[in-house]
């Protein structure tokens, strides 16, 4: 079973702009998935269909089927969506900057279980991220970014999630603390078997840590393959992975222009 399907989704905002144009998705039960594009290309409003933050934005999916598990959420409230088990990271971390580690992870809590499960959730939290428990007692506001960043995880984690969205996680951090994130984030699907969708404009990144990718462009899915075949595709390379050395500026627009996986 899937953990998240997705089909032919269109997402419309203010009742006038298509964002999302017959977006089909697949993340396995256990599985790790990336979700590639450029920005604006429509990875954050598609992640935001399936945590049903689109609302709040004037956003609305107005047509396919949004699926969890195999149960249709379409009509389910954001946070029932996240008591179900579906939690989302969002761009930018927006942790509580006024509170501590510790006191952001437990207002977080609160969705599931007792004092007893907090501590215990916590405990388990604090053993992905040993950097945050150091730094449990401090303002968040005074964290580093990456350190925030991890916080953000932490704090999703928390609610005992059977589907983490993370929404650009290396945005902003240097490439030794994306590596050290990203690691995290491998050993979570594979010590916890949580499914992940991850949203990435850092394709070398997500690439080397997920199973297949998805590549949005203009609110359309382009490509889906297996991430080594996505690596290799020399298509992928020249637009998200950099591999444009010794060729001038003016035939890199025209090789991005005619992309052939548009053909």
């Amino acid at each position: 079973m899937n953990a998240l399907t997705l089909n032919n989704i269109e997402v419309i905002y203010d009742h006038v702009f298509l964002a999302i144009k017959g977006v089909s998705i697949e993340v396995p039960q256990g599985g790790m998935v990336a979700l590639l594009g450029a920005n604006g290309a429509g990875k954050s409003t598609t992640l935001k269909a399936v945590s049903g933050l689109l609302k709040s934005e004037r956003g609305q999916v107005t047509r396919g089927d949004v699926k969890f598990m195999g149960q249709d959420i379409a009509k389910l409230a954001p946070q029932d969506r996240v008591k179900i088990g579906i939690a989302q990271v969002l761009e930018g971390r927006r942790v509580f900057e006024h509170l501590t580690p510790d006191e952001n992870l437990i207002a977080a809590s609160a969705v599931h279980g007792g004092k007893a499960d907090m501590e215990r959730n916590r405990d388990r939290v604090y053993s992905y991220f040993p950097r945050l428990h150091q730094r449990r007692t401090a303002k968040s506001g005074y964290l580093s970014g990456g350190e925030q960043q991890m916080l953000a995880i932490a704090r999703a984690l928390m609610t005992q999630p059977k589907l983490l969205m993370l929404d650009e996680p290396s945005l902003g951090l240097a490439p030794v603390i994306v590596a050290e994130i990203f690691e995290i984030i491998r050993r979570i699907n594979r010590d916890e078997g949580m499914s992940i969708l991850l949203v990435e404009q850092n394709a070398i990144a997500a690439l080397d840590v997920v199973s297949h990718g998805y590549l949005i462009e203009n609110g359309r899915v382009v490509m889906h393959e297996k991430a080594e075949v996505m690596k290799n595709n020399p298509d992928i390379r020249e637009a998200y992975l950099g591999g444009a050395e010794g060729r001038d500026f003016k035939e890199i627009k025209h090789y991005r222009r005619r992309k052939r996986w548009l053909a």
